[in-house]
């Protein structure tokens, strides 16, 4: 079994896409939902509609929850791999070595061989990729310089060029490895249809702003 811990964000999805353009398909996708309102492995904000990108991929989907404590974290990753009798792992991981390590040694535990195509990616190069094939749009944002110009907006070329800004000031990550921002996508190469958001609505609360996805739906392209 061929399987991706998938989020429905930019990495995640990337990541898919890149296994696909070497024949590595993905058979499944695992969506890890964790009750804690802070995790260091997993994207909460609008995860529920990972049920559309899975359907747009024609990929298999299962959910896993986790109540998000670092051990209990961990050890829930492991017990959904192994329920779904994954032989082979695909991540979004990109620069976190704390998140890295930790697949690596579930992985190594239970004989996973774990697919990490983004790993050591150039930002500028990702986002490129991203604005030019991605529809892709920042769902929650949680750093000095980030406000509703970002929040709910796609990742464009303007886009881009903000960031850049927001780098060269505050010394942000532009792939949101510090947890300056989460994403969501909306539309992909593997995508077979588009996911149209009907409702959403932004929070903030100080620094944290979310945008929050109430209703959504496929369309075909």
């Amino acid at each position: 079994m061929i399987a991706a811990l998938y989020s429905g964000g930019k990495d995640s999805t990337l990541a898919v896409h890149k296994m696909w353009e070497k024949g590595v398909k993905t058979d499944l996708l695992i969506s890890m939902v964790s009750e804690n309102e802070f995790s260091y492995m997993f994207h909460r904000p609008n995860v529920k509609w990972t049920t559309l990108q899975a359907e747009a991929m024609e990929i298999g989907h299962v959910f896993h929850y986790t109540k998000g404590e670092k051990e209990k974290e961990l050890a829930d990753i492991e017990n959904a791999l192994a329920q779904n009798k994954v032989t082979e792992l695909i991540t979004g991981a990109v620069a976190s070595k704390y998140q890295a390590d930790r697949i690596n040694s579930i992985c190594k535990k239970l004989g996973i061989n774990h697919h990490a195509p983004l790993w050591g990616i150039d930002p500028l190069v990702e986002l490129h990729e991203l604005a030019s094939k991605f529809d892709v749009i920042v769902t929650q944002v949680s750093a000095e310089g980030f406000d509703n110009n970002i929040l709910g907006k796609r990742i464009d070329e303007k886009m881009i060029q903000r960031l850049v800004e927001l780098h060269n000031r505050y010394r942000i990550n532009m792939l949101f490895e510090g947890g300056e921002a989460e994403s969501f996508v909306r539309d992909a190469p593997l995508f077979k249809k588009s996911i149209e958001i009907k409702k959403a609505r932004t929070e903030w609360s100080g620094q944290v702003g979310k945008y929050i996805i109430e209703e959504a739906e496929l369309h075909k392209k």
